[in-house]
């Protein structure tokens, strides 16, 4: 049997429709993408790198190195064009336990943690409109041993957005995709605008970008940790590659393309920020106040109302592409035994992962109503750049153990553009590591728990193989 032949999903469980263009899928990195990190980041970053030059030049290297880890992925996503993402690539290099642990991660904190911290935010900024949606006091509590599960106005407010965007995603990719183009749409339009009008209208300078500052290099290292952070989610095209028409041509174009789309916009923005403040003044902020500082700096007033209008739908977005890309790595899992064995059932009237987005949306509803997601988002958050260096570390291995391999697309700089985004991705690591190892080694925990419950569910997917048998 050949290498590819064997890593095809199971005859019976390829249904999923390819529905999906390259301008879709870019659409969903670009809403995965930009969330609330493009509004506060550039602070920390300012107080790190106090020259504007240097402060532009770590966005800009942030950039070149979330390119060269899209285009990695672009490569194994043509190679390989399932559903699953870094799940599907892990278990191809390295096995199944190291697969399982990435869509673990993704499952109980990656995805769905990310899920219900964006929920409640959300929630917060509706309570500008109606005060109600973001009061936290208690309706009721269900008293768990462990965390018990609050039950507030606010959380019911985050718990009906992510079920509301659920149901258009189960309904499938024709609504869900409508639904997240117009979010992302909406999202980058008033972007562009904001930031064109800024240059063109605002009363801005210049001189402000032109200050000079001495810069250790162990701050622009450090800088570069939330840098990476504030891109984590250049990859989301490949969890729906089994979803994209003719893939090793469109989900490469749609990993360049959205990337590329990020970067010029996160560079564009903090351009504007230097253009408006100086970056003492940026660095003196406080952490929600960037946006309106600088609208105030530019405009003459804070148009407070339109803002929060905004950031409501910019974290909606962000919402929905993380519903849609999440699930198939549930759905990638279960098809090897691997998950809930209805997670890999394909709805037969909406040709989506039904279950799968089900069970994402219970999970994270849990997490919104113990208010312990910040602390598993934290514990975590290595995590995604961990796993995504191991991903794209399987090009080497995959190249190697394949060689003669057809590849759709093969990854632009290699081998040195994938091995320098390994080798910076080990010192962000170790860096985190060093500088918070108590929150790295419960993370690290989290992670670890997965190899029993691996286990666990490997032994039952044997007794159901010899049963079926």
């Amino acid at each position: 049997m050949s290498a590819s032949a064997s890593t095809l999903p199971p005859a019976a469980s390829v249904s999923l429709e390819r529905r999906l263009g390259p301008i879709d899928a870019a659409a969903i990195v670009v809403s995965n993408v930009i969330g609330g990190g493009i509004f506060f980041v550039p602070i920390l970053i300012a107080r790190l790198v106090p020259a504007p030059g240097m402060m532009i030049g770590v966005w800009l290297a942030g950039g070149a190195l979330a390119f060269a880890g899209a285009m990695a992925y672009a490569e194994l996503a043509a190679l390989r064009p399932h559903a699953g993402g870094e799940y599907v690539y892990l278990r191809e290099a390295y096995g199944r336990l190291a697969a399982f642990l990435t869509g673990w991660t993704s499952f109980v904190a990656g995805f769905s943690g990310a899920i219900a911290a964006s929920a409640v935010a959300l929630a917060d900024y509706t309570g500008r409109f109606l005060p109600g949606a973001a009061d936290a006091s208690p309706f009721f509590t269900i008293p768990l041993p462990w965390t018990p599960l609050v039950v507030s106005p606010r959380a019911i407010t985050a718990l009906a957005a992510v079920a509301a965007l659920s149901f258009v995603h189960i309904r499938g990719l024709g609504p869900g995709r409508l639904v997240q183009n117009l979010l992302a749409a909406t999202k980058v339009s008033f972007l562009v605008f904001f930031v064109a009008a800024g240059f063109t209208l605002g009363r801005g300078s210049f001189h402000h970008a032109a200050g000079d500052g001495s810069v250790a290099v162990t701050g622009w290292l450090l800088a570069l940790v939330p840098v990476m952070f504030s891109y984590s989610g250049w990859n989301a095209a490949a969890y729906v590659a089994e979803e994209v028409r003719h893939p090793g041509r469109n989900v490469p174009v749609a990993l360049g393309l959205g990337t590329a789309a990020v970067v010029l916009i996160y560079v564009a923005l903090n351009l504007l920020y230097l253009y408006a403040l100086p970056i003492g003044d940026l660095a003196a902020l406080e952490g929600g106040r960037l946006v309106d500082s600088a609208a105030e700096r530019l405009f003459g007033f804070v148009a407070g109302n339109v803002l929060a209008i905004f950031t409501i739908i910019s974290i909606a977005a962000s919402i929905s592409a993380m519903i849609l890309a999440g699930p198939r790595v549930y759905f990638a899992m279960a098809r090897d035994g691997l998950f809930l064995p209805a997670a890999a059932r394909v709805h037969k009237r909406f040709r989506t992962p039904a279950v799968a987005i089900v069970a994402q949306g219970l999970w994270s509803g849990v997490l919104v109503l113990s208010g312990t997601l910040s602390q598993l988002v934290a514990y975590t958050g290595f995590a995604v750049i961990l796993f995504s260096a191991v991903a794209v570390s399987a090009v080497f291995v995959l190249r190697l153990r394949h060689p003669a391999e057809e590849r759709p697309f093969k990854a632009w700089g290699y081998p040195f553009a994938p091995a320098v985004f390994v080798l910076a991705s080990a010192v962000i690591i170790a860096n985190e590591i060093w500088r918070n190892p108590r929150t790295s080694a419960a993370g690290l925990a989290i992670i670890g728990l997965g190899i029993p419950i691996y286990f666990i569910m490997f032994i039952m997917s044997r007794r159901a193989s010899k049963t079926t048998a």
